[in-house]
């Protein structure tokens, strides 16, 4: 009797509850690990995401002892025919929560022969979406009481791997997915041994200033791990874990870290009660904002880093350059779109979720409907970052501007943030900025006063 060990967001074998499953329900057979390159998810997939997911793959035919099989296709198609051509008794995965994951799934569910279950064990998330809610039992819809009833609510403790697992050897596997020349800002390899050695890197060096640098896009003050969570590299229960072990000496760092890792389980939540929210604005009250046309100039500024403001510039240029963008940053160039150039979030977060390696859509659409006011946030719409304030707070020197906007790269200190009051800052090319921040601003919350009536 053979199991099937179809893989899609926990490319790792340690901390793998359906890899456990899988292990236990497997005779003489054995286990049979499978990716299946899905063409859905791979067309709307950037060089970027593409090249993360092929390093992730590499790594886990290491972590899986060569036995990894890749397919190409549609998985209700691939894996009925494979699990005949093997005669297995049961396919295993982590439960999906995303809206397309739950959809493709039960279009498996319901091509597998009748006696070959598809069987859910575990999610990506220490805790399951769905499963924290209220003393009604209604969702949450505020991060700040679903912390609270989160971390009340607990986790287990990381799945032990199975000893001595017998994989099923002799298939064919397809080629990986092409993109492995695509651009790059891990601080460690995508799989799951750079996973870890990152983290424990972290842990030893790095959290200690958390809470302080965290907000700093010219420093290397985040870890880097969110690229791991989107594929599964680790998984976020194994860092609490790790986590809850150096609580007594970097006790407010740790309480940041675990905040951060609590806002992913509250977006996936949230996307697990409203699906829809993926692509349409949360909440209704928004309904009527007036939004510009995307196929504009504007818009192609903003998307190349050509805005003229150096703060948003940058971030949307080292998006492109590396599949990456400092979260902070990813808040300012969010914030520029939809209260300066008016156009509606989902444009925005498409592009986004085009071109991160980390590209995850609980987190993505979430966190540009809390810039934008029509997610969870409760403070309305009004809020406006204004890129030149944020620029001078959170990137004091301008190295984080120089570093990706070599125009002005002559522009010393903060001064880089405001190049229009530097003599000859445009010297090296850099454009004038395309609106003006204050105009637009009003502009925003005209719209907004006129959008709630």
């Amino acid at each position: 009797m053979t199991s099937i060990l179809w893989l899609r967001r926990d490319l790792r074998r340690s901390d793998h509850p359906a890899l456990v499953a899988a292990h236990d329900a497997a005779g003489a057979g054995g286990v049979l690990p499978v990716f299946v390159v899905d063409p859905t998810l791979t067309a709307s997939a950037g060089p970027a995401r593409l090249a993360a997911l092929h390093e992730a793959l590499s790594g886990a035919r290491e972590s899986f002892d060569d036995a990894l099989v890749v397919r190409h296709g549609r998985p209700e198609e691939v894996l009925p025919a494979l699990a005949r051509e093997v005669r297995a008794a049961s396919v295993h995965v982590t439960a999906e929560t995303t809206p397309y994951g739950r959809r493709r799934d039960e279009r498996v569910r319901a091509a597998l022969s009748p006696d070959v279950p598809l069987v859910m064990t575990g999610s990506p998330y220490a805790v399951t979406p769905g499963r924290v809610r209220t003393g009604g039992g209604t969702p949450y819809q505020v991060f700040t009481p679903f912390s609270r009833a989160w971390r009340d609510h607990g986790w287990r403790r990381p799945a032990a791997a199975p000893p001595g697992v017998r994989w099923h050897r002799g298939v064919t596997s397809e080629p990986l997915p092409a993109g492995s020349d695509g651009p790059s800002a891990a601080r460690s390899r995508v799989d799951e041994r750079g996973a870890l050695e990152r983290w424990h890197e972290f842990l030893d060096a790095g959290i200690e200033t958390y809470a302080v640098d965290r907000d700093r896009p010219d420093l290397a003050g985040t870890s880097g791990m969110s690229v791991h969570l989107k594929y599964g590299t680790i998984h976020p229960r194994t860092m609490l874990a790790d986590l809850a072990a150096v609580t007594a000496d970097r006790g407010p760092d740790v309480t940041t870290y675990v905040n951060e890792l609590c806002w992913r389980e509250f977006y996936a939540d949230v996307l697990w009660h409203r699906p829809a929210s993926a692509w349409a604005d949360l909440r209704p009250g928004l309904s009527a904002m007036a939004y510009d046309d995307p196929a504009t100039p504007a818009f192609a500024a903003w998307q190349s880093g050509r805005t003229g403001y150096p703060l948003v510039d940058a971030g949307m240029r080292q998006l492109l350059a590396e599949g990456w963008m400092h979260n902070r940053v990813r808040m300012v160039t969010a914030s520029f779109l939809v209260k300066d150039l008016h156009v509606w979030w989902p444009h925005g977060a498409r592009h986004f979720l085009a071109h991160l390696r980390d590209g995850d859509v609980a987190s993505n659409s979430h966190g540009w409907q809390w810039v934008a006011g029509t997610g969870t946030d409760a403070a309305p719409y009004f809020r406006v970052f204004n890129p030149v304030a944020q620029g001078e707070r959170f990137d004091p020197l301008g190295d984080y501007v120089r570093r990706y906007v070599p125009e002005l790269g002559h522009v010393a200190g903060r001064a880089v943030h405001q190049p229009w009051r530097v003599a000859g800052a445009y010297d090296g090319g850099y454009p004038a900025p395309i609106v003006d921040h204050g105009a637009e601003r009003d502009e925003a919350l005209r719209r907004y006063a006129a959008a709630r009536g």
